[in-house]
Formats: structure tokens, sequence, C-alpha cells
């Protein structure tokens, strides 16, 4: 045998898409060598090491000729450990030690140890799903197979150790398969809103945002439950459907985190602290990743200490907050993630921690200013609902709990999405064009906003933003059109922008 030639299936990574990959594993006469070439980076061009390793300890024979190794197509970066499964069964195949005749109809993917054993590898979901739509049997690390078998009209296939891939393709084994596999998690405990004493603003604002998908700002003094009702969110949402499921657990599997609570049902919840760069917010890097606002996808992202933040890293969100995805652009190629998240944040009201019309502030009405201006304008407009909460009375903490469980708040959002479905959308993405058809005001309407337009210097944005907001509030009340109360409860739901507004005509 003078060379042979041998092509292999696998998948590369590109944000959530996963393309094809051939692995052309090439043998010739000549000195004892492996050159491997399409754009490998460290992690592929070190599995040569890892793959001879593999092979040997599976009791087979390393090819000693000349070996050329193309990843192809030539032009797209390759990355990680999950090359080394299918250039193993490239050098087996090549070599003539396992058949051919499967090769064509299956892809694989796995990191190898140097024992054999195969290692699960970050972003499975992404190419099983990919694999599904090629009509291939996929074949993934056994630890991974409980998780591709989620993808619907997948044919994948399991193995723990390369010998048991060898026996497979020279017909003396069969792989495992994920019959009777289920992908288990932890109990969901989930806290109520019940807990929360007093607030009744602040769970009415939780109610409204969660009917229609609005993003939501508390500010509050220390210990006035803006963290404890953002925990509470979830809890009242409806649960994500499978799709929902799938797509953010594809995400949580490329950022390399526990797929597991998600598929079973839990919404995706991020919290990042406020020293967070603008990689771990949105995104990014040397070799592209999602952010916090991506895996929050069909979930919510939590910001505490809002003006703690960064200000650019802050600024980031205001086109992923409109479009709904992040794009982030490198010399070799591009990626795009999911940001379909709804954002909570929470502030104090001033340096100090306290209203100004509180005797613990001592804060200045300049230093006030200064502190809320660390949001700026053009996000602020992005926000749809900002409420303030005031410190919760003794009284409060100690009497019997005096509002809603949760369940009860869900059933009311519940039947508020789904009066939101019949227009095809929830109502913080409806268009200027939706919004004039399906959130129509009476001539009293129209001259309330008019007038809080002018006397609060309130943007085109927020304008459209309020009557959104306004028909979340519709939904919850039954009603088909939005009433003027329902439109002065939204334009009370803009707590910052008018304290901003009196701020700045104090400071003139």
């Amino acid at each position: 045998m003078t060379h042979a030639l041998a092509q292999v299936w696998t998948r590369a990574e590109l944000g959530l898409i996963s393309p094809l990959v051939k692995v052309e594993v090439h043998i010739s006469n000549g000195l004892p060598s492996l050159t491997l070439v399409g754009l490998p980076e460290s992690a592929v061009r070190e599995s040569k090491d890892r793959v001879r390793s593999a092979i040997l300890s599976a009791q087979a024979d390393y090819p000693t000729r000349r070996v050329t190794i193309n990843l192809a197509p030539a032009d797209l970066p390759k990355q990680g450990g999950r090359y080394d499964l299918p250039i193993a069964i490239g050098l087996l195949a090549a070599s003539g030690q396992v058949s051919r005749d499967k090769l064509a109809d299956i892809e694989w993917v796995g990191e190898l140890g140097l024992d054999g054993q195969l290692r699960p590898i970050a972003g499975i979901l992404p190419i099983a799903m990919a694999a599904s739509e090629s009509g291939r049997t996929l074949v993934v690390p056994q630890e991974q197979l409980a998780i591709c078998a989620v993808v619907p009209n997948l044919r994948v296939l399991g193995a723990s150790h390369l010998s048991q891939i060898i026996r497979f393709l020279s017909g003396e084994e069969a792989l495992i398969t994920p019959d009777g596999l289920a992908v288990t998690a932890p109990p969901l405990v989930q806290p109520d809103l019940i807990d929360v004493r007093g607030q009744a603003m602040g769970k009415r604002a939780l109610e409204i945002a969660a009917a229609g998908g609005h993003s939501l700002l508390f500010v509050g003094p220390p210990g006035s439950g803006k963290s404890m009702l953002a925990s509470r969110m979830a809890s009242i949402l409806p649960p994500l459907s499978e799709t929902q499921r799938l797509a953010s657990a594809a995400i949580h599997s490329l950022a390399a985190l526990p797929v597991e609570a998600i598929l079973a049902g839990q919404l995706p919840f991020q919290a990042p602290h406020h020293s967070a760069s603008a990689v771990a917010l949105v995104g990014g890097g040397s070799k592209p990743r999602p952010g916090a606002i991506s895996i929050a996808t069909h979930g919510i992202l939590f910001l505490d200490e809002l003006p703690e933040f960064d200000r650019r890293t802050l600024e980031m969100l205001r086109e992923p907050l409109e479009s709904g995805e992040v794009r982030i652009a490198r010399a070799a190629y591009q990626a795009t993630y999911p940001a379909q998240f709804m954002l909570i944040a929470a502030m104090n009201p001033s340096p100090s921690g306290y209203f100004s019309d509180d005797p613990k502030c001592h804060s200045t009405p300049e230093q006030i200013a200064r502190y809320l201006a660390k949001i700026s304008g053009p996000l602020l407009d992005r926000i749809d609902c900002q409420v303030e909460l005031p410190a919760v009375e003794v009284a409060a903490l100690q009497q019997a709990p005096d509002g809603e469980t949760s369940a009860k708040v869900a059933e009311r959002v519940a039947q508020a999405r789904e009066i939101a479905a019949q227009r095809g959308k929830l109502n913080a993405a409806l268009t200027a064009h939706e919004l004039d058809k399906f959130a129509i005001l009476d001539a009293a309407g129209k001259q309330l906003l008019a007038q809080a337009m002018e006397r609060f210097g309130l943007s085109a944005r927020s304008y459209h933003r309020i009557l959104r907001v306004g028909r979340s509030i519709a939904d919850l009340a039954g009603s088909e059109r939005v009433q003027t109360s329902h439109l002065a409860e939204a334009l009370s739901l803009r707590a910052l922008e008018r304290r901003l507004h009196k701020l700045g005509n104090q400071n003139r």
C-alpha cells in the first residue's frame, strides 16, 4: 500500500451554528510524521499526542508512516478537543484497521484521554441539533448521550472508550443507545412571592413586567426588598416551551454550563457581579463565547447595584435590548448569539443609599444627580418599568403575610400572555405600527400622555414603551382597549425619569 485516504465527518463551532467539517486523513510512504492543516488552534494541534496515546491504549496500531490530516473547509477556524475522536477514526480507517463502510453516514465528536476514554465536550447540543438536520447518526461520549437524546429527530449513539468504537466499526459490538435514558436534575425550589412583606407597588410592577416581558428597574434603599422581588420573578413566569428549553440549553452547553436543570424546566437566571467585564456580560473574547445576556435568553438577567457597573459595559446592553441578539465580529468570522432576556435591575437612590427626603441621606442634590447620571438616558429609555420602593416598615415585617402566592399571580400572568399570544408576540416586542393597532387611546388618554411627555421631557422611545406597558396592564384587567387608568398606571412606572427630571430642574 503506497497511500490510503479516509474521510470522516464532524462539526465545528461558529457561535450557535455547528458547520459540517470533513476530516481527511491521508497516509503515504515516507518517514513517520504527522501534519495537521485546516486552521487548527493550539488545542486541536495538540490532538495528535492525545490521539496517538489513545489509539495505543485501545490496543490498535498507530501508523508509522507519513500522515497528513486536513480539516475542511480550510478557512473555518477549528477549536477545542472535539476533533480527537474523528481524527482517531480517520487514522484507523486510513490504515485499514477498521471498516470504512459506515463512515459516510456517521458524525463523530469527542475528546480522547490518553487511556482512550471519551470525554464530554462543550457545545454538544448545538452539534446535536445540526446533526439532526443532516440525517446522519451522531456518536458522542456516553456521558452526554442522554442530553443529546432530547433533540428531536436525532439518531444518536454513545461510547465510553475508543476500543468500543473500533469493535463497532468492525461489526463486533453495538454502541450504547439512549433508550431508557433521561436527563435528571435536582428538584426545583422556587422562592414564593408571598414571602415579601409590604411593597405592594413592587409586586404589582413585577406582575406587569411578567405579563408583557418588560424590563424592570427597582430603586430603593438597602433592605427594601429589591433583590428579594427580583429572585421571585421566575416563580410567576410561565414555563418555557420545548423549543425555548432546547434553545436555552444549547447556549448553556456552548458556555460549558450544566444543562440538566434547563432541560428539566428551570428558567435561566443570570446575576453577574457589578465588576463583570464587558466580555463576561455581553460575550466575546479572542475565542468568542456567549456572555450573561445570551445565557439568560428566555430567562432573567438581574443586575444588582446597577450604577456600580462600568458605564461603557452598560451601554453595550442598548442594542441587545432592542434587537434581541448580539453580534460578535472577529477578523476570521462573525458569531451571533441570541439575547432575548428579561432585564431586572436594582439600585440605590443616592450614593448614601437613601432617598433625599430620608434623614439618613447625607448626599447633596449634586451628588445624587451625578450618581443617577451613571445610568445614561438612552439606557434608561429602554427600561420599561422603573419603580421606587420605600423602606419596609417594622409593622409590615411583624404582621402575617398580606399578599398573594406566586401561583395565584402566575395564573393572571398566564392569562395575560395568552391574550398577547393572539397578537403574535409579547407586548414588550410590539412595533410602533402594531401599537397603532393594539393600543388605541381615546381623547383623554392621548391628552394625558401628551402632558406627561411635555412635563417630564420623555423621548419617543419612552412614548412607545409606555404604550406597551399600558397594553400589558389592560391585558391583566381583561380589557380590549387601553383605558386612561391603564395609561396612568403605566406612567407611574417611570419613576427614575421623573426623579432625574426634577433634579435637573433643581440644578439649573
